[in-house]
């Protein structure tokens, strides 16, 4: 009889007695513990063990180790120096005054950008390839008939001629011959760039799932996408095959008036396959947007929401209060503004912790532990709206005190790094006023504002260059676009709340309108975009928070 210590469906067992089933884990160590023998594992007194639920294992983050400080792991980024250090290193004088950012926020930052190409290239470039690969396979497979098709059809012509035409047939066939083993090798040749192509896109998506599965932060932030080649879809050969042009049967100069063959036609078309690409990245979209659920906050005026990791619900309204809601909408908190005034925005810190704008104040404010601490008092300015970046910096939109300019702050541990107001051409961004401008960060790191004194939405790239406007799209209810609250999902798609529309335009990342979402919506105004890419929708009016599903399933979404 088979031992069943070895047996294939055996329990995996501990490292240490090797006889019981295994239920804890060293995530420091890697090593299989049960029970029993985590006491024996952690006798030896060394600090850095830590013992999880073997379910959870892997999830302790592996830091680079600090060239400096030995038995020191990098956990900071120094980024005046633009390098990595550790606790030890923040305090020495190399790097005093200097600020830092955490590793941990760069890494999810990027694990983040990562999954998302990884959803590109699975939903859209590999299709694309696939139906290229299978247009050009389907070319080869009538080239045979196609041109079979053609010699009869000389053939035919050749039987009224008789034999006075013979040679003349002959050199013909020999010249589709020719021609048809052009075309052939043509098409095998781009056949099998497209396949090369196809190969890394398959390499690509191995990688991505490798870094993925992995807590190693140095393959991480080592990795370089080649995603941006990869976009660049290969000119489309078009290659018309010849026709045989016949002409009137005369038996005086056969050569000359038999007919002739048109020459093959060779040609490249750019964006011969972007037709493709568009019609992958639009089946992205339900036909029919689906609303998932309705929560009332009981504000008369509700105009900002965000959502935590773990799916709480802030809001804000035109009120002092702000309410955190459950997902079954029940109240689990309220946080009442020092001032006592409405806050104009609320966002959420990496670490989960509430942060508000005070119009009253200039300030920018957070809440941890149920204590408001000011982290940024603005001087000549207001700040309105705020938006905490995937890498943790904070986004602050303001208005001058007289109202004739605005402009978008970010900050790194609330010191002033970037100031975006003016274009290279030194013209005004933004709209100079009061109006609200809410922000977001893209996938790609855009910044999008909704500026509703443009209005229009402005989209700048992460150096602070305009990207493009959207001044909005043909409606049914022509009441004009005016933005107000603005979103992003993981596929870097841009939604925008128009309220006197009554719906939420998308656009995909260049700023090309995808479609509409209008179900069922009354006065949107702010907007967020859960983990699963589920839309919550703000009414201003009516106080409601709608759940809204508009993209079709795909991998890792349920």
């Amino acid at each position: 009889m088979m031992n069943p210590r070895y047996c294939s469906q055996d329990l995996i067992r501990c490292d240490l007695c090797e006889t019981a089933m295994v239920q804890m884990y060293c995530d420091f160590c890697n090593v299989k513990l049960c029970i029993t023998c985590i006491g024996q594992h952690i006798s030896d007194a060394y600090d850095k063990h830590k013992v999880v639920p073997f379910k959870q294992r892997m999830s302790t983050l592996i830091y680079p180790k600090c060239a400096v400080h030995e038995n020191k792991r990098n956990k900071f980024q120094c980024l005046e120096c633009d390098m990595w250090v550790c606790s030890m290193c923040i305090s020495s004088e190399t790097h005093k005054w200097h600020a830092f950012k955490d590793l941990s926020a760069i890494n999810k930052s990027k694990k983040e950008s990562i999954r998302r190409e990884a959803d590109e290239l699975n939903d859209i470039l590999s299709p694309t390839y696939e139906d290229i690969v299978s247009d050009i396979q389907s070319q080869i497979a009538n080239l045979d008939v196609e041109y079979e098709n053609l010699s009869v059809s000389i053939m035919q012509r050749g039987e009224e001629w008789h034999k006075e035409v013979d040679t003349v047939i002959n050199e013909m066939k020999h010249e589709i011959d020719e021609m048809k083993d052009k075309h052939l090798d043509i098409l095998k040749k781009h056949l099998e760039e497209i396949i090369q192509i196809q190969s890394l896109v398959r390499e690509s998506l191995l990688t991505l799932n490798k870094i993925e599965k992995s807590n190693d932060v140095s393959v991480t932030l080592a990795y370089n996408s080649n995603s941006k080649e990869l976009r660049n879809l290969p000119p489309k050969i078009q290659i018309l095959r010849p026709n045989f042009n016949a002409k009137a049967l005369l038996r005086e100069d056969i050569q000359s008036r038999f007919g002739s063959l048109t020459p093959l036609s060779i040609s490249t078309q750019e964006d011969g396959y972007y037709e493709r690409k568009q019609q992958h990245s639009e089946r992205q979209f339900l036909n029919v947007h689906e609303l998932v659920s309705t929560i009332n906050t009981g504000y008369h005026n509700l105009q900002s929401i965000c959502l935590s990791a773990e799916d709480e619900l802030w809001t804000s309204g035109r009120v002092s209060d702000v309410k955190c809601f459950n997902t079954q909408g029940f109240l689990l908190k309220t946080v009442r503004t020092i001032s006592g005034e409405m806050p104009n925005d609320i966002a959420l810190t990496s670490h989960g912790d509430l942060l508000y704008t005070d119009w009253k104040s200039m300030s920018v404010n957070e809440v941890k532990k149920g204590q408001i601490e000011e982290v940024i008092r603005m001087h000549g300015w207001t700040p309105v709206n705020l938006c905490v970046t995937a890498s943790g910096d904070l986004l602050v939109a303001a208005y001058s005190d007289d109202q004739t300019q605005s402009k978008i702050v970010r900050y790194i541990n609330s010191t002033e790094k970037q100031t975006l107001q003016f274009d290279d051409d030194g013209k005004p961004l933004f709209s100079g006023n009061n109006f609200i401008k809410y922000i977001a960060e893209n996938g790609n790191m855009d910044i999008c504002v909704a500026d509703n004194g443009a209005p229009a939405v402005v989209v700048i790239n992460q150096d602070g260059k305009l990207r493009f406007r959207y001044d909005g799209h043909c409606t049914t209810t022509n009441e004009g676009f005016h933005p107000f609250g603005i979103t992003t999902d993981s596929r870097k798609h841009i939604l925008i709340a128009d309220s006197n529309n009554h719906c939420i335009h998308i656009l995909n990342e260049d700023g090309q309108f995808q479609v509409f979402i209008s179900i069922d919506l009354c006065d949107p105004w702010g907007l967020c975009v859960d983990k699963n890419d589920h839309l919550h929708v703000a009414e201003l009016i009516s106080g409601n928070v709608k759940k809204i599903r508009y993209l079709k399933s795909s991998s890792g979404y349920p």
